[in-house]
C-alpha cells in the first residue's frame, strides 16, 4: 500500500530537509473546524485523527503566536444561527461532545480571531477576505478539518484570491486517509500549496528566524 502524503513529507522532514522560511508580515495562520463537537454517526475514525493533529497544531499556533502571526478560527455556526462562537467554543468542549478533546487543546484565546461560515469554504457569505485585507495578508497557513471538505474549499477560495497557501500535512485530517491524501496532492498540484509538515515551517521576522523547537 502506498504511503500517505503527510507520511512521506514527514520522512523528508525528519531526514533533514532544509526548513521552508515564512514571513511573519503578511502571513495568518487559520484554523478550520478544529472547534467541532464532532458529534455525526461515524465520527469515531475522524475524531482519532483529529486527537492525533491536535498536538502538532497546537505547536503550530503555539510558534505562530510568539512569532507574532494571526491566527484566525474559522468555524462552521452548525446551523445555530442565534449562537455565538463562545457558545459554540463552550458546546464542543463540554464532556458529552465527541470533539472535547480537540476543541480543549486548541481553545481560542483572547488574542485570536474568529469568523464564523455557514457553509464550507471559510470565504462563503464571510467576512474573512476583509479580515485578511485590513491584516495586510498575503499567504495563509491552512489547518484543520476535514482536508477534503471545508480545508479544501478554503483553500480553492484563497488560491482564486492569489493567496498563498501552505498546508502542513500533519495538521489537516479527513474522514479517510485516502481523502486526506487526495486533498492534499489537490493542494499541492492544482492549488500550489506547500505540504510540508509543520515543524520544516520557520517563522521569519526582522530578518531573525524562529525554528521549531524539536518535541
Amino acid at each position: 500500500m502506498a504511503r500517505s502524503v503527510a507520511h512521506r513529507d514527514k520522512t523528508r522532514a525528519n531526514a533533514g530537509d532544509t526548513p521552508l522560511v515564512v514571513p511573519v508580515a503578511g502571513t495568518a495562520l487559520l484554523l478550520i473546524d478544529v472547534i467541532n463537537d464532532l458529534a455525526f454517526a461515524g465520527s469515531e475514525a475522524l475524531v482519532a485523527q483529529a486527537e492525533s493533529m491536535a498536538a502538532p497544531l497546537a505547536r503550530l499556533k503555539r510558534r505562530a503566536t510568539a512569532a507574532g502571526v494571526p491566527t484566525i478560527y474559522t468555524n462552521d455556526n452548525f446551523g445555530q444561527w442565534r449562537s455565538d462562537f463562545r457558545r459554540t467554543v463552550a458546546h464542543c468542549t463540554a464532556p458529552s461532545s465527541p470533539g472535547h478533546r480537540v476543541s480543549r487543546r486548541l481553545r481560542p484565546t483572547t488574542r485570536d480571531y474568529f469568523v464564523l461560515k455557514p457553509k464550507h469554504s471559510g470565504f462563503f457569505d464571510t467576512t474573512l477576505g476583509t479580515l485578511l485585507e485590513a491584516l495586510r495578508i498575503r499567504r495563509v497557513i491552512l489547518t484543520g478539518m476535514a482536508g477534503n471538505i471545508c480545508v479544501l474549499f478554503t483553500a480553492n477560495d484563497a488560491y482564486m484570491r492569489d493567496y498563498k497557501i501552505f498546508a502542513p500535512a500533519d495538521c489537516i485530517v479527513s474522514n479517510t486517509a485516502a481523502d486526506n491524501d487526495h486533498a492534499l496532492y489537490q493542494l499541492k498540484t492544482v492549488l500550489k500549496g506547500n505540504v510540508a509538515v509543520s515543524t520544516r515551517l520557520t517563522f521569519q521576522a526582522n530578518g531573525r528566524p524562529r525554528h521549531a523547537r524539536r518535541p
